[in-house]
């Protein structure tokens, strides 16, 4: 063999000039880079490192399951730098409790697996009427998600297993009663304050600009009247949508797909319900746990004496952030939308009728029942849009990777127009002028893709007007696109911004007047508090419905209240500037009982997971954790998003 190499080196040097040129020319240098580029490492944690492919493919796949469970959520919020990095902090924190749990060598038994899967909801969902798990179906079950029943089991005994490294920890949190109350009995105080509001608008008339002011403040702060950079372009979007545009259903199609579904097609019962949800997740230590049932005893027996508060009662305690400030309301529903224990009390009762408690993977509910319908049984006639709808949809899905593969191979293999790929498929070539590398606000759809935004942008498409890449812009939607004009960022005269010049020094000058004039009555009411000039006292503490927030608040119940009365000059800004004064300290209103246990089982919970933070920052210390990404300035992503 080796003779055969020495003697034939030539031939062998041709053989391998043939093959690798060509991977150049399909690939290209700068596809070796991008394949070079996935591997990049951009943390390290222990033994283990974390790359670039990895950080794409766990992101993309935590948009695909925002998207699907949220479709009307901004896309920008989901492609951000900042959603982008916790993704990767996500991944940081799983491999650092990798780590932990390889170092601890701990393991979870067959037993407490067992017991796992017997407390799982949609597992005992699978039981058969003699208690016996209907393995067909918990088969089908674990390959939805690609697993085999041994891969499923293994993966649960995992996840148990990392649970065990924070649950020391977490489980083990207690807050003594009396540090509960002195710490909540703080945060709760009410402080009696009187104010002095200085507003910038009050001193506008006051302010007195020459152009000279508006023309030294335009040469000074320039920067802010800066035309962005732009792009007219046109594009073409592919998704389910295009794809159904090209495909027609028969009517014995429809008439046979109404056959087969004609039991989904039935007319459902759906019942209203409200309830009071008390938080008490399955893994709750079962002290915290009782402490939750007895809260939520007490609102089921103050509901019970007196029906008619149960809208207030659940705006006040429940803990169901969707349903509270609706009074507990979850609107119509059918089987199979709720938890199966929730969904099983609410078909047994009557209307108007108000459930014992009832136990769930969530905590404890109280239910009351508001209203029960059923919809007419549905005809073909009254279906069939909707039945069209549906058989489109799902042939689409089926034809769109087929369709995906030629929009992409399309795009590249004629890069310099759109033309003849918007043809083959039936696409329309829709146009955008005055496009910048961030989204305008308000801006959704494929325009308000940061990755496609980026794409544009780069070299290739702004210097030869290629095509830029396929871009994946939402779930099932491709789009490609190319620059048709390119304008790059320049200063606007001053002429035709000098309204904006004007207004923006406007405010400038009434905020720093009503900062100087708050300050210099602040000065003087300290020194002669008989002439101080502020409103009637008013009391303000950090429970819910106050009147004063934020930093105004904050600086209100931050202050050092040693020496009373304590005075307190407050900057906000554009919004001007507040002169206090705190006259007095007083306790807070005392909680109702039912209250008050809530708020200790949730200070609990507040230790818990402070500990849990604290000890996932020992562990990222033990393992040095490196994150080689700099953080997004949280500063520069609020201007973006107001600019």
């Amino acid at each position: 063999m080796f003779d055969f190499v020495r003697k034939h080196t030539k031939i062998l040097m041709v053989v391998m000039f043939l093959l690798i040129i060509p991977a150049f020319v399909l690939v290209g240098v700068d596809g070796y880079q991008r394949m070079n580029a996935a591997g990049t490492s951009v943390a390290k944690v222990g033994s283990r490192t974390i790359t670039q492919a990895q950080w794409d493919a766990a992101h993309k796949y935590e948009v695909d399951r925002m998207r699907a469970s949220m479709p009307g959520l901004d896309s920008k919020l989901l492609e951000s730098p900042q959603a982008r990095y916790d993704t990767l902090e996500r991944l940081v924190r799983e491999a650092v409790l990798e780590e932990a749990l390889s170092d601890s060598h701990l393991n979870v038994s067959d037993a407490r697996l067992a017991k796992e899967l017997q407390q799982n909801p949609t597992i005992a969902a699978l039981r058969k009427p003699d208690g016996q798990l209907d393995m067909e179906r918990y088969r089908a079950l674990v390959a939805s998600q690609g697993l085999t029943p041994d891969g499923f089991e293994a993966r649960m005994r995992h996840d148990l297993s990392l649970r065990q490294v924070q649950g020391g920890v977490v489980n083990s949190a207690f807050a003594p009663q009396g540090v509960a109350n002195m710490a909540l009995n703080a945060f709760f105080e009410r402080r009696d304050v009187q104010i002095a509001r200085f507003k910038p608008a009050d001193f506008e008339d006051k302010v007195k600009l020459t152009d000279s002011d508006i023309d030294a403040y335009y040469q000074a702060n320039s920067a802010m009247f800066q035309a962005a950079e732009t792009v007219d372009i046109e594009y073409l979007v592919l998704n389910l949508d295009a794809v159904k545009k090209t495909i027609s259903v028969s009517e014995a199609d429809l008439r046979t797909y109404f056959e087969q579904n004609a039991a989904r097609t039935d007319a459902k019962e759906e019942r209203r319900a409200s309830h009071i949800l008390i938080n008490a997740p399955k893994d709750m230590k079962a002290a915290e746990r009782q402490k939750a049932k007895e809260v939520a005893q007490q609102l089921l027996l103050k509901v019970t004496e007196k029906p008619d508060t149960f809208a207030a009662t659940a705006t006040k305690f429940s803990q169901d952030p969707g349903s509270a400030a609706k009074g507990g309301d979850l609107e119509f529903f059918g089987r199979g939308a709720m938890v199966k224990p929730f969904e099983d009390a609410v078909y047994a009762m009557r209307k108007g009728e108000i459930s014992q408690l009832v136990e769930s993977d969530f905590g404890y509910h109280i239910i009351k029942l508001t209203d029960i319908k059923t919809a007419p049984k549905p005809t073909f006639e009254s279906e069939r849009a909707k039945l069209e709808s549906e058989l489109k949809n799902q042939q689409a899905q089926r034809k769109f990777a087929e369709v995906a593969e030629t929009f992409s191979n399309g795009a590249y293999e004629q890069s310099d127009t759109l033309k003849p790929l918007a043809e083959r498929l039936k696409l329309d070539i829709q146009t955008a002028k005055g496009v910048q590398r961030k989204p305008a606000p308000g801006t959704t759809g494929a325009l308000a893709n940061a990755k496609l935004l980026e794409a544009l942008f780069a070299a290739d498409a702004l210097e030869k007007k290629h095509n830029t890449e396929v871009v994946e812009t939402a779930s099932n939607e491709l789009v490609t696109a190319r620059v048709s004009v390119h304008t790059p960022a320049r200063t606007q005269p001053l002429a035709d911004v000098k309204a904006q010049v004007k207004a923006r020094l406007l405010a400038s000058r009434s905020s720093e007047m009503a900062k100087a004039e708050g300050t210099a009555r602040l000065a003087a009411w300290k020194a002669s508090a008989d002439t101080a000039a502020l409103k009637e006292s008013v009391l303000v503490s950090r429970e819910r419905g106050q009147a004063i927030t934020g930093t105004l608040l904050n600086a209100l119940m931050g202050a050092d209240t040693q020496t009373l009365p304590a005075w307190v000059g407050v900057d906000l800004g554009a919004q001007g500037y507040v002169v206090a004064r705190i006259n007095k300290v007083l306790p807070r209103s005392e909680p109702e009982a039912a209250a008050a246990a809530q708020e200790r089982t949730q200070f609990t919970q507040w230790l818990a997971s402070a500990e849990a933070q604290a000890y996932l920052e020992l562990l990222k210390a033990r393992f040095k954790v490196q994150i080689k990404v700099q953080r997004p300035d949280p500063g520069a992503a609020a201007a973006d998003n107001n600019s």
